[in-house]
């Protein structure tokens, strides 16, 4: 296997590298892993594996879990079809700096996206360390925020073009999930800024210490959030990778965001994910 490091940051190709037999290879997967909490995401290319290989190898990082919007392939669940047309919606919710499903209570370990089909240019994906975005910030953000904690919403973000029943009966499915702002990873203990598109509001800010002349604390509060948000958009913590049929991504859902870029209508993306069961975060 080839490890090819694609910046100083974030991001990692691997070459010589099978993902379907890779699954029945104990060894190579302990490997795999320590690359991806060593890179964050990892990039594979000619990968004409099929469905249920590519199940097979994200179940070896844990349980797949499906999607309440997206839906899973029927015959391999826990595989979702992002499939991107013509006739698709204009709410795709790719194209926002996001953490996936953070709005669950346990968000995921991570995801494995493989490429179906991809415009001949256009539709990349950038992902963002936010790890380093963290490390980063100034310490007199980081003593602000060290115990802050926010609300994640499904029902603000895929429920907010839907009917407001429908959207009620998500949102009832799905209550509000609260994270702290500053994640520890629970594997490599680093600090991760956890906060993104699905990120409401900050549950705790209004106290004594942040509250200054009235009404303040409110604009205080959202304007922190957003400095927070668009740490993720700094270049200098991101990778940008170009698809090709049948490249894969997996990536490490806990401490990274992602950015799928829509650049190219009226072509046609097709991808397929598989998304890992996470645990709870502290």
């Amino acid at each position: 296997m080839q490890v090819e490091p694609l910046t100083c940051t974030i991001g990692a190709e691997l070459r010589n590298v099978h993902l379907g037999a890779a699954s029945r290879d104990a060894a190579l997967m302990t490997e795999l892993r320590g690359l991806l909490l060593k890179h964050k995401v990892l990039f594979f290319r000619d990968q004409d594996i099929t469905r249920a290989e590519h199940v097979a190898f994200a179940r070896c990082f844990g349980e797949l879990e499906d999607h309440p919007v997206a839906g899973s392939d029927p015959e391999n669940p826990g595989l979702v079809r992002i499939y991107k047309d013509l006739d698709s919606k204009k709410e795709h919710y790719e194209n926002a700096w996001h953490c996936d499903a953070t709005w669950r209570e346990q968000p995921p370990f991570g995801c494995v996206l493989r490429c179906v089909e991809t415009p001949a240019v256009g539709g990349d994906t950038i992902w963002s360390n936010m790890a380093a975005a963290y490390q980063n910030l100034p310490e007199t953000i980081k003593a602000q925020i060290v115990h802050l904690r926010a609300s994640h919403s499904i029902g603000s973000t895929f429920g907010a073009a839907m009917p407001i029943e429908q959207r009620r009966k998500l949102q009832a499915q799905y209550p509000d999930a609260e994270h702290p702002v500053v994640r520890t990873h629970p594997e490599t203990g680093e600090k991760i800024l956890f906060v993104n598109a699905f990120t409401t509001h900050f549950v705790n800010f209004h106290t004594p210490d942040n509250v200054r002349y009235g009404q303040d604390f409110a604009p205080g509060a959202s304007q922190l959030l957003n400095y927070l948000v668009s740490q993720a958009a700094i270049p200098e913590f991101q990778v940008r990778f170009r698809w090709q049929k049948n490249s894969v991504a997996f990536w490490d859902n806990r401490c990274t965001q992602h950015y799928a870029v829509q650049d190219y209508w009226p072509a046609v993306r097709k991808m397929e994910r598989a998304g890992i069961v996470g645990e709870a975060t502290f």
